[in-house]
């Protein structure tokens, strides 16, 4: 923390805040990471091997955001949706989400007023819930809401790595819980995700740190390379959203995914690669499978024709 002197207190006060969050994030994720290689799906044949990853690198690894680069809308909406079918609470909360959410789709930025109303009602939501019980929650949650609106070509590129031998990781301001299961879900290594408090197994509805957000993602990134031995230089990261610059910053192989308009002129005057799946016309310049290709043409149709229907 003496690197941080030079600081004014209250940014040294939210700089560790984010290495606090960040480094929470990473000692969960790697609790989880072996229960979820032992999990992994069964070695179905997945896509095929883009220009990179290199095959066999143990020092490389894949870190992917999750709303908006692996999966449509926000992770935590939907478990909240899931969690008023299940009468946690009541509809004007739901209201609330619904228009997070929407602001997020038609927006495609990160507000992050929006971001902390949501976070904060979340956590007033679960304290008080048994850890297990939301973590059981989430595998139906999934499969009812998020299954289907996870992104086929992203869905390809992580493959793609996990066929090279690396370690994919999820990278996301949602709950540790909640990206743990998506994680499992996809056959992925493991997720770093916000840290709800929690004592004797039960949640205390505060946060251990700050949410995963910005800065906090690369701390968490940077401290998981560390503890696995990772070359930071050699990995890979995903992103839609210029909030996660940081992390991208970090690696030696950053990518643009469905990015905002701040990432893309960011990523083309780094001369970053950019895949765009919401409406597949970038599917035919990156390489991807046809199936995964397909897959994204047909997810942007349906996002095109929701968001014409919306602007009438």
């Amino acid at each position: 923390m003496a690197a941080l002197g030079w600081l004014t207190p209250r940014r040294r006060s939210a700089t560790a805040r984010s290495v606090l969050a960040g480094e929470a994030s990473a000692e969960a994720a790697r609790k989880t990471s072996q229960v979820l290689e032992e999990l992994a799906h069964d070695g179905t044949p997945g896509a095929a091997e883009p220009e990179f990853p290199v095959y066999g690198d143990d020092q490389a690894a894949a870190f992917f955001d999750l709303d908006n680069t692996v999966m449509q809308g926000a992770a935590i909406f939907h478990f909240g949706r899931g969690l008023y079918k299940r009468k946690f609470f009541e509809s004007r909360d739901l209201y609330r989400f619904a228009w997070q959410q929407a602001w997020f789709r038609l927006a495609g930025i990160e507000d992050p007023e929006h971001m902390q109303d949501a976070r904060d009602s979340a956590l007033s939501i679960v304290k008080g819930h048994r850890v297990a019980e939301l973590m059981s929650i989430g595998e139906e949650i999934y499969d009812e809401y998020m299954a289907e609106r996870i992104w086929p070509g992203t869905r390809a590129l992580a493959q793609a790595h996990l066929d090279a031998g690396q370690k994919v990781w999820l990278v996301t301001a949602a709950p540790v819980e909640i990206a743990t299961v998506i994680a499992r879900r996809l056959g992925l290594t493991g997720a770093l995700g916000t840290v709800a408090e929690s004592v004797d197994g039960v949640y205390t509805g505060k946060l251990v740190g700050e949410p995963l957000h910005g800065p906090a993602k690369a701390e968490a990134v940077r401290a998981l390379a560390a503890a696995e031995g990772l070359d930071l230089d050699r990995c890979a990261a995903y992103s839609d959203s210029h909030n996660d610059i940081p992390m991208l910053s970090l690696v030696g192989h950053p990518y643009a995914i469905n990015p905002d308009t701040k990432l893309r002129k960011h990523a083309r005057s780094l001369e970053w690669r950019l895949r765009d799946y919401r409406t597949g016309r970038k599917a035919a310049k990156v390489g991807i499978p046809a199936a995964a290709g397909v897959g994204a043409v047909a997810g942007g149709t349906a996002a095109a024709i929701a968001l014409h229907r919306r602007r009438r």
